[in-house]
């Protein structure tokens, strides 16, 4: 929590110095129309890269594949475009970083690296999630784990019903 509230207080500041810096070097106007420029160039980057995200993603819908990278494309390309209309030449460089494809890929190859996909019970037998098996207790189904092997990626489904104790009914 205390890093976000740093970068709410140290980002405008930084910005603003910086708006000045280049306000004094090449003047109001031209660091305004700077500004409005990156704006209406990055809108147009986000527009294309945006739509050619959306277009994978219902590609690999269609297939019955999890666009698991498309989400996360969208959701730096949503940040990168909330930065671009953000004044300051800082926002613009990071937001600029969040729509260039190479960079963004990198940065999301790191972040994805650290992800799990669980496949819910909407997805077909044969899938990483086995449903409505008509396993015996104690027989496993091909593809799932024997107990005691470790497998990080078990999941786990079950109902329950919380059943109070008699000191805590009177």
């Amino acid at each position: 929590m205390r890093p976000f509230l740093l970068l709410f207080i140290i980002m405008p500041i930084l910005e603003m110095w910086v708006l000045i810096r280049v306000g004094e070097e090449i003047g109001a106007l031209p660091t305004i129309g700077l500004v409005l420029l990156t704006a209406v160039v990055g809108l147009a980057l986000l527009k294309r890269q945006g739509l050619s995200t959306i277009m994978r993603a219902q590609q690999k819908m269609a297939v019955g594949e999890l666009p698991a990278q498309e989400m996360a494309e969208g959701i730096f390309l949503a940040v990168g475009g909330a930065l671009l209309l953000t004044p300051g030449f800082i926002t613009d460089a990071i937001g600029f970083a969040c729509l260039i494809p190479g960079i963004r890929h990198l940065f999301l190859g790191k972040l994805l690296s650290h992800v799990v996909v669980v496949r819910g019970p909407g997805y077909p037998p044969g899938s990483d999630h086995t449903r409505g098996s008509q396993s015996q207790p104690g027989q496993s189904q091909p593809g799932q784990s024997q107990p005691g092997q470790n497998r990080s990626h078990d999941v786990i489904e079950g109902d329950f019903k919380r059943e109070d104790s008699d000191k805590d009914q009177r």
